[in-house]
Order: structure tokens, then C-alpha cells, then sequence
């Protein structure tokens, strides 16, 4: 038998910035900001393949921003090898983000050629995306976040400086720095990031920061020579806002959403603690025996990397996979397990059976069970009994309804989760 559920949701107290194009046209009028735009600038801004809360909306006030001091702005892709790593693809991955020339006005200009622009002090060359190489300037939006494959000794891990060295170094450095595995992308990609923020070609940085609901808590500009030192702090003040999961030990996490519009690896391995990497060790926390993967986002057009961190999942995500686009990242970033296939199930129903089964007869009253939307959604969860006593007590959470079976449709998988 099933064990019974309830719906929770933890409220958090972070900041939040309710008018982004209010945010950033005062960031924009700072002094060391806003005289580095000269008139006639073309100016190149990223746009990644993360699901960035409002990213839309920010990428769209910058262009205004950009124009109102008489600039000519045009967005390029910067991620690396998503998107199939073809110019088309990373179109399509940013207009399932919304950002479209229509929507943000400015043209987006994709490619996947590259120049080299330099070396590190090891030799390790750097390269640019030849659109904004070409351009007057490059404006650098990224989020400022912890990275999912490491922790850094320095404190760069997801922000201004990987988008600076994987973002517009395109497929060709994603290849390169993933080439030396996890030391490639924790130890080199500080220093090839340092590399294009000395090039003289960024005119500036966005730095982004959410809070623990995935709203705009922070929005930055930053000058080039801060932009290193700057995003340390802001790594930090992100961990402080990041929104763990509320419990240490799990028999089952069920994840309905997976993909790269939530987390670069699909689900966060920050959430579900753990990393699939030859050679890492596994985090201690939390402790989770079966994780199962409901289903793929459109978003992720058919890249499922990150499916290889569940133990199952559906027919209905597998049949979703486009093998060529997936194999293309799981390939470049070299941590192929990531992308493995894991036990099958028909639907939501028969893969909870199966984690049920396996859990070697644990009391139905003690099964600790949870299921979230995403790892990016945190906010709403449902909960066993079991786990409910021990996250009951906790400030911040309170349970919206009563405990009741889950409920499938005819085909057996779970009813939609609603995270509003």
C-alpha cells in the first residue's frame, strides 16, 4: 500500500526585487557603469540556457537600457555545448526561455564559430564567441550560484566568470576545460574567466542572485576589474539564500520536473546530494536511497543529462529523450554517468511500487517519502508522515490540507503538481 501524503510549504524570508527594469537602469546609472557606454556601441549580451527567474525580463530591460544611452545591443547564446551545440539549437533553447528578438528587442546572433583571444598562464588557450569579439563590448548576465559538479576552493563556481570562459568560449572551450575533468571546470575555468575580463572587451557584468523562492533577490552591475572579487561575495550571500531541502534522510524522493531550465545537470546535485563523478566523493547529506524522475521539460528539448542521478523513471521521459543532443553535453562534460539509463517503469505508479518494494519492508506508517516538482521548487512539497513529524516543528513551514492517497490518472501517474 501507498503511504499517504500532505502537502507543505515552507515560506521564506528573503529579499526580493519586484520592478527588474527599475533594478537595473539604477544599476546601469552608476558612474563606473554607465560611462563605459559610449553611443554607436555595439554591445553583445548573453543569454544562457538556464532557467533564470525574470530572465527574460532582464535581459530585455538591459537592451532598453543599452539603447536609451545610444548603444546598438544584439544578444548572442552563451552555454557552452547546449542546445545539440549547434547555432540553431541554442536559438531554440533561448525561445523556450522567451527570449526572443520580438520579446527583448535586440537580434539575436548565433553562431558557434569562436576566436582565440589569449592564453592562461599554463597555456590553456582562451577563445570568444566570434560575434562578440567582433563587437565594441560584451555585457556578461549571469547568475551567481553554487555549481553542481564542485566546490570551489576560491570561490568562483556558477556566475559571471563561467559564463565569461564556457559561455562565450562556446563549445570549443566547454570541450577543452571538461577535457581535464572536474579540475578543468573548478581550478582552470577561474583562470581563462579571468582571461576575457581582462580582454578589454566586457563592458560590464550582470551578476543575478535568487532567494530560496527561485525570485530576483539581487541584481548587480559590476565593472570588469571587480568582477572576480565581487562575485566571491555574492556566491556567499547566495548559499545563505539557497533553499535546501528541509530533510537529511529519504527512502524515496519522487521529482516530477527534470531538466536543464532547472539545473544544468537536470536535477541539482546541491538538492538531491549527490554527484555521479568518477574519482568525487558523494555528499553525506542529504541521505536519499531512491530517487525516481517522473518526466522531461520541453525546455530541455530533449536533454535529458542528469537522468543517470535517478535510480527510475518513466517510460513517458525516456520516450521524450533526443539521444544526439543529450550525448552531445553528457559527452563534453566527460561525467558520462550522468546520462545513464536507469530501471524503466511504465508510469509514476509502478516506479513508487518498485522504490516501495526495494526499501525492504519498511512500515508504511515510516516511510519517509517526498515529492517535489523540481529541484529549482522547492517551496511546496508533499510529504509522508513520517517525514512531516520531523519537518512539522520547523520555523517557516505549515501544512496546506490533510494527509490523502496519491492520486493517479489512467494511465498511473500522478495528478499535476500545482507550485502556485
Amino acid at each position: 500500500m501507498l503511504p499517504k501524503m500532505i502537502r507543505i510549504r515552507r515560506h521564506y524570508e528573503a529579499p526580493i526585487i519586484e520592478n527588474i527594469e527599475a533594478a537595473i537602469e539604477m544599476e546601469l546609472e552608476k558612474d563606473h557603469i554607465q560611462t563605459r557606454i559610449k553611443p554607436g556601441m555595439r554591445i553583445a549580451i548573453t543569454a544562457g540556457s538556464r532557467g533564470i527567474a525574470n530572465i527574460a525580463r532582464i535581459i530585455t530591460a538591459v537592451v532598453a537600457e543599452l539603447k536609451r544611452y545610444g548603444a546598438v545591443p544584439f544578444i548572442v547564446p552563451a552555454m557552452g555545448s547546449h542546445g545539440g551545440a549547434t547555432a540553431e539549437g541554442q536559438v531554440e533553447v533561448l525561445e523556450s526561455l522567451g527570449i526572443t528578438e520580438a520579446n527583448c528587442g535586440a537580434p539575436i546572433r548565433s553562431s558557434m564559430d569562436t576566436v582565440e583571444i589569449g592564453a592562461t598562464p599554463d597555456g590553456v588557450p582562451v577563445y570568444m564567441d566570434r560575434y562578440a569579439y567582433e563587437a565594441d563590448g560584451v555585457v556578461l548576465v549571469a547568475r551567481i550560484k553554487l555549481h553542481t559538479d564542485f566546490k570551489s576552493p576560491v570561490g568562483i563556481e556558477s556566475g559571471i566568470v563561467k559564463m565569461a570562459a564556457i559561455g562565450l568560449g562556446k563549445h570549443v572551450q566547454a570541450l577543452l576545460l571538461h577535457s581535464y575533468g572536474v579540475h578543468g571546470i573548478r581550478d582552470i575555468m577561474p583562470e581563462v574567466g579571468k582571461v576575457v575580463l581582462k580582454s578589454g572587451h566586457i563592458v560590464f557584468g550582470l551578476g543575478i542572485v535568487e532567494n530560496a523562492s527561485e525570485e530576483t533577490a539581487v541584481l548587480e552591475a559590476i565593472e570588469p576589474s571587480r568582477i572576480y572579487e565581487r562575485e566571491q561575495e555574492l556566491l556567499k550571500q547566495s548559499a545563505e539564500l539557497f533553499p535546501w531541502l528541509p530533510i537529511d534522510k529519504l527512502d524515496i524522493l519522487f521529482v516530477d520536473w527534470i531538466g536543464k531550465n532547472f539545473s544544468g545537470t537536470g536535477m541539482d546535485t546541491n538538492i538531491i546530494g549527490r554527484m555521479r563523478i568518477q574519482g568525487t566523493p558523494e555528499p553525506e547529506f542529504p541521505n536519499i536511497k531512491y530517487v525516481i524522475a517522473g518526466d522531461l521539460s520541453e525546455e530541455s528539448h530533449g536533454n535529458a543529462l542528469g537522468i543517470g542521478l535517478a535510480d527510475l523513471t518513466t517510460s513517458r521521459l525516456v520516450n521524450k529523450i533526443d539521444r544526439r543532443v543529450m550525448n552531445e553535453n553528457v559527452i563534453t562534460s566527460t561525467f558520462l554517468h550522468r546520462a545513464a539509463i536507469p530501471i524503466v517503469l511504465d508510469n509514476d505508479r509502478a516506479a513508487i511500487e518498485a522504490a516501495l518494494r526495494a526499501n525492504w519492508n519498511v512500515p508504511q506508517d515510516q516511510v519517509r517519502i517526498a515529492r517535489i516538482y523540481s529541484t529549482l521548487h522547492l517551496e511546496h512539497l508533499y510529504v509522508s508522515e513520517a517525514v512531516y513529524e520531523s519537518v512539522r516543528s520547523l520555523s517557516g513551514v505549515t501544512a496546506e490540507g490533510t494527509f490523502e492517497p496519491l492520486a493517479f490518472d489512467e494511465a498511473g501517474n500522478l495528478l499535476p503538481f500545482q507550485i502556485e
